[in-house]
């Protein structure tokens, strides 16, 4: 059944820092865009009241790199709610059902810790909330295959899977839109898009920054939960897909899970985890830590469009650059015409997905001169600074609207859990690398068959 708009925002966990950090600036974002007129109201366990709310609010926005929009602000705050108590009283919920007013299909936005879903969920459904609401849940979804089924189990018992929006704020990025755009909008990359002439993919993500203050969260994840079995493999996926039938949402989801489930599970020969050195002194940070703060990994697609083509993917804290792109090689020319010693692949596809955006093609031209020699140059076939919306706006403007394009269905976080399952944990080892390096060296040995990692150029 289609959704229909939500006619109301209700955000648990509305003091946390994810809340002050991503949705409270894409709420003004959206007022200033005409896209949020309906009650928004914030459940928190902080002994406020709505003054205190909104003043939290307004200090939010002042500290974003956005700024406070005065007038965005006074609209917003004109239309904030307030329900204060804990999670686990039903009291809390029959207030809520009461600050809704006549809302019948209200939006619900779990900020808060995946232990409390249950209990949040059963409560809302006993006060009407959810007959007719949706819900939205923060990644990751789970903490393996088992427990991300078991959280569906929890959710999908109360709100039917169309009405589950379970978001990847890196799906909801314009330059990872804008991949799947251009390979879907344009003929001549699918004759090469193959085993035939692709050599390998690699995809990086890489950040010149470390925790900031996040250890005790990230201690409990590491870089494989955090980025990897979402982002970088739903990356991958729109990479590799084929291309889908149609523009219907439910057939773009079937490719990516067709192309998900193909990928073979990892083994712990084809993963690399490191550790910043310092990171186990930090705070909040358990004594003998292993939780990986980098991680590399070579991953097989089991298809005829990709069989013996390696896939390339390595995520870290405190490297050279903060840069995420994926690079596909394509192999050398089967003849050295010009007896020239070319190193590398010369010959690439360069999606830059941020913090600056491009696509570049990879190319050998000739340098002026009575010799055959040339050089390598790249043709910018796009090029923009950066993000025109940021993706909580997009992805909570979608929620609203009952859009559930730009989400994951279930079966897509299934297969992608399926795919790191087996080295999750302490299933490989960790070393150590130094703060601003390109990561221990076991990485380098990981690739070095196929011509060494690519390492994306600083922004600018």
């Amino acid at each position: 059944m289609p959704v229909t708009q939500a006619d109301a925002l209700v955000i648990f966990g509305i003091t946390g820092d994810l809340a002050r950090q991503k949705i409270i600036p894409a709420l003004q974002a959206m007022v200033r865009h005409g896209s949020l007129d309906v009650p928004v109201v914030g459940v928190a366990r902080s002994g406020w009241d709505l003054e205190k709310f909104q003043a939290h609010v307004r200090e939010s926005l002042a500290a974003d790199e956005a700024g406070l929009d005065e007038a965005a602000f006074a609209e917003l705050s004109s239309r904030l709610r307030y329900v204060d108590g804990d999670y686990t009283d039903g009291d809390t919920f029959d207030r809520l059902r009461d600050a809704l007013g006549e809302s019948r299909r209200p939006l619900h936005y779990l900020a808060i810790p995946p232990s409390l879903f249950e209990t949040v969920a059963q409560h809302l459904a006993r006060v009407g909330c959810a007959e007719h609401g949706s819900v939205v849940v923060e990644k990751p979804f789970g903490r393996d295959l088992a427990s991300a089924k078991g959280l569906n189990a929890i959710i999908s018992s109360v709100f039917a899977e169309e009405r589950i929006f379970r978001i990847d704020h890196f799906l909801g990025k314009e330059p990872v839109q804008n991949l799947v755009y251009f390979r879907f909008a344009n003929t001549f990359l699918e004759p090469f898009w193959n085993r035939n002439y692709v050599d390998s993919v690699q995809i990086t993500m890489a950040e010149d920054f470390g925790l900031r203050g996040r250890e005790a969260f990230y201690d409990k994840v590491g870089a494989i939960r955090d980025v990897v079995q979402n982002h970088l493999l739903q990356v991958m996926a729109l990479v590799a897909m084929d291309p889908p039938a149609g523009p219907d949402r439910d057939v773009f989801m079937s490719e990516r899970v067709h192309l998900l489930e193909a990928i073979r599970p990892l083994s712990p020969e084809d993963v690399v985890r490191g550790q910043v050195r310092g990171y186990a002194a930090a705070d909040g940070v358990a004594s003998g830590s292993t939780t990986e703060t980098y991680v590399a990994v070579r991953m097989a697609i089991e298809s005829w469009r990709w069989a013996d083509v390696p896939f390339y993917i390595r995520a870290g804290k405190s490297l050279p650059v903060t840069a995420t792109e994926v690079i596909v090689e394509l192999k050398r020319p089967p003849r050295n015409v010009f007896g020239e010693r070319v190193p590398g692949h010369p010959n690439h596809v360069l999606f830059r997905l941020g913090p600056d955006v491009s696509i570049n093609l990879g190319a050998r031209t000739k340098v002026p001169g009575d010799e055959m020699q040339g050089e390598d140059v790249e043709l910018v076939a796009h090029h923009q600074p950066g993000e025109r919306m940021e993706p909580y706006e997009r992805l909570l403007t979608d929620a609203m609207m009952g859009d559930t394009e730009l989400f994951s269905r279930q079966d897509i976080v299934e297969a992608s859990w399926a795919v790191v399952d087996p080295v999750l944990d302490d299933a490989t080892p960790v070393h150590l690398y130094e703060p601003g390096t390109w990561g221990p060296q076991a990485a380098e040995i990981l690739i070095e068959g196929d011509g060494g990692w690519h390492d994306p150029r600083p922004p600018g």
